[in-house]
């Protein structure tokens, strides 16, 4: 299994990478947060550790901290417009529940500090 990415977020995260040439790549991972445990987080890449999993999708350097890749693993990343909102959407086989507001996510593993 790996993480997919959907034309329109490749797209948004080449945009960022064209504005920032320097960074090795784009980071996804999680966070604690919210009322139901964890968040996404989209970056630029600073550094790749040795432990991170790299994935090359569509051109794009995807970086992901070894210990978030349980919990995202067979995610796939969208980017979609709402009006005049726009913002990456997540949808995680990995996740049990969501939060009211959709801020953050449980899934049933919950040993992991950050991404």
């Amino acid at each position: 299994m790996s993480i997919q990415l959907t034309p329109t977020a490749a797209a948004r995260m080449r945009d960022f990478l064209a504005k920032n040439p320097t960074a090795p790549g784009v980071r996804f991972g999680i966070k604690r947060t919210g009322c139901s445990g964890f968040g996404y987080t989209v970056e630029l890449a600073n550094v790749v550790a040795g432990d991170d999993k790299v994935f090359d999708l569509d051109g794009i350097k995807l970086v992901v901290d070894a210990k978030a890749l349980p919990f995202v693993e067979g995610t796939r990343i969208d980017f979609v417009r709402h009006g005049i909102n726009a913002a990456f959407e997540f949808h995680n086989p990995n996740a049990t529940g969501e939060c009211g507001c959709g801020e953050s996510f449980t899934v049933a593993k919950q040993g992991v500090g950050g991404g």
